[in-house]
């Protein structure tokens, strides 16, 4: 049976009062409150590990560079990756999907190619892709839902006959709480020939989630709804996928080497990892996926103490 009142005492703000009565949050699926773990992660790092990662070979940017790759690590195992390397950090599962429209869907969907989205998407897997599709002049199918708040497998179906380049869908609705079945829809997707893009933004915090056996192509996450610091995530990609994409941003980290006319690029995840302008002060965040991930999956099988400690 989960100690609620354990649980509770893990979270510093849920000390606090408002108007004279026990803070209760239900806000789960916009963002979750984080654990004294994950904050003093952030706080010791500051204190004691503030350097630039992968850029210096003395002892703060050693253990700087250790923490922000055991935090891959822990993402990699949260979710079972492919491989570790196919972990790029993000500042959550907009970025992500963002990700895979402009590289991979900028080199591989033309004018007249069809990509698939279902009605109960969050606008996050919806924006991207209409960007894309009146960049390329493709066609934007969405599916729609049932009555009872499922997607329509048999208007799937019927999206899947125009060959698309890809399908989006999310494992767990924002809005409806609906658990789609994944893996089926991502089989039934690559019998069609597309890439799957699952939005992973509320499956990760409440299911054991294994995107081996979802066998989708690309699995965003947001840190900020799995106990995690704002302005962290990931993007889960097939490592083939990654090597074969074009770098998203430019500048920093992501360059193999750079002559005065062309560059060539790093390897993969860092070839994805760099944030210009803003990746500097997000390093703090990255390690403190490490214990934001740990505290999950502590949870259980169902992940459920995510919700149910608030």
């Amino acid at each position: 049976m989960l100690d609620t009142a354990r649980i509770r005492s893990d979270f510093p703000i849920l000390a606090h009062k408002e108007n004279g009565q026990r803070l209760v949050y239900l806000d789960n699926a916009a963002t979750s409150q984080k654990p004294r773990k994950v904050i003093d992660a952030i706080v010791h790092y500051y204190n004691f590990h503030n350097a630039n990662v992968h850029r210096g070979a003395y002892a703060l940017a050693v253990e700087a560079t250790e923490a922000y790759e055991a935090a891959r690590t822990a993402v990699a195992r949260f979710v079972n990756a492919w491989a570790r390397e196919g972990v790029v950090f993000t500042r959550g599962t907009t970025e992500s999907i963002n990700l895979v429209a402009a590289s991979w869907g900028r080199t591989n969907v033309k004018g007249g190619d069809t990509v698939v989205v279902t009605a109960m998407d969050h606008h996050s897997n919806i924006v991207p892709w209409q960007i894309l599709c009146q960049e390329k002049g493709a066609t934007l199918r969405m599916v729609e839902i049932t009555r009872d708040g499922r997607i329509d497998l048999a208007d799937f179906g019927r999206a899947l006959e125009a060959k698309p380049k890809i399908v989006a869908f999310p494992y767990v609705s924002n809005s409806l709480g609906t658990v789609n079945p994944a893996a089926q829809l991502s089989k039934l997707a690559h019998a069609a020939g597309a890439v799957t893009v699952v939005d992973g933004a509320q499956s990760s915090p409440h299911l054991r989630v294994d995107v081996q056996a979802l066998d989708c192509d690309f699995y965003a996450l947001s840190g900020h709804k799995m106990l995690g610091p704002m302005g962290s995530g990931a993007l889960v990609a097939k490592p083939a996928l990654l090597e074969a994409m074009p770098p998203y941003h430019g500048g920093g980290e992501m360059i193999e080497r750079v002559w005065d006319d062309r560059s060539s690029w790093n390897k993969i995840p860092h070839k994805f990892d760099n944030d210009p302008g803003q990746g500097r002060r997000l390093h703090s965040r990255r390690p403190s996926l490490y214990p934001a991930a740990d505290a999950s999956a502590r949870c259980g099988s169902d992940r459920s103490c995510v919700v149910l400690h608030l």
